[in-house]
């Protein structure tokens, strides 16, 4: 697994999501790494990595970052997990909980067959077995923006998106659509941050709410007029939410949601 770590102080790790890699956080490595040590690593079958095959369980995902995790001698760390990266995390967190201090759950949710996305997962199976991924590709990353292709990241996106294998494509589908933490989010022990943008298409507000409403130690950020990519949308508002909860606790005092 490609990965990359730049920074001092406590580790932050970011997981990426689905047809994306580790340069997708480089507004955060760049914003955050004067506070600490920003580790990003892309998962197999994506980024650097297209040559593997992605595995078509979330629990795989989640066992291949921790062992690279174990590999580069982190033990303990913050996790930021985006869209299947957020699954990803949370099965990260239910896994091994005395390793993450805190837990930030940005763009997803505990349903693993999206609920209300723009197109079902199996639609977009039975596209891509038909058809190919390209088009999918396409009108996937161009639902994640607000402006959609004419957002200025979208090129780089694509990027990203286009080598990633029919095989890995298909086998991310199968491992999101298998895939639920419903039923277990009140184990997760870790303090959250929750982040949704106002306009995501592929995580509509049944997720992050849920996610709010079930883990036990937990706070809420909505960014407006943000769509999937609200890291990229207004990465300096991303940053300073992600930065707050880290470093300044909140939700220790103040309102909550039962308040």
């Amino acid at each position: 697994m490609g990965c990359i770590r730049v920074g001092k102080g406590a580790a932050l790790v970011f997981v990426h999501g689905f047809l994306s890699g580790l340069s997708y956080w480089e507004k955060q490595i760049e914003g955050l790494s004067n506070h600490f040590e920003v580790i990003a690593m892309d998962l197999p079958g994506y980024g650097g990595e297209t040559e593997l095959t992605g595995c078509d369980k979330v629990a795989d995902f989640a066992d291949a970052v921790l062992a690279r995790l174990d590999a580069i001698g982190i033990s303990s760390f913050h996790l930021v997990g985006h869209s299947m990266g957020g699954m990803i995390a949370q099965e990260i967190a239910l896994k091994a909980p005395d390793r993450v201090n805190r837990l930030v759950l940005y763009g997803t949710g505990p349903m693993g067959d999206l609920p209300g996305r723009f197109e079902p997962l199996e639609t977009s199976r039975q596209k891509v077995l038909q058809d190919g991924t390209e088009e999918a590709k396409a009108y996937t990353v161009e639902s994640w923006f607000i402006k959609g292709k004419q957002d200025d990241h979208y090129t780089s996106g694509m990027a990203l998106a286009q080598p990633v294998s029919l095989q890995s494509y298909v086998n991310a589908l199968k491992a999101m659509n298998d895939w639920s933490s419903v039923e277990r989010l009140s184990q997760i022990q870790s303090p959250t941050l929750v982040v949704w943008g106002d306009k995501d298409r592929s995580y509509i507000w049944q997720q992050p709410h849920t996610l709010w409403e079930n883990i036990d130690d937990t706070n809420l950020a909505v960014l407006p007029g943000c769509s999937h990519n609200a890291h990229l949308e207004k990465p300096e508002l991303f940053n300073q939410i992600i930065r707050d909860f880290l470093i300044k606790n909140i939700g220790q005092s103040g309102i909550t949601k039962d308040s």
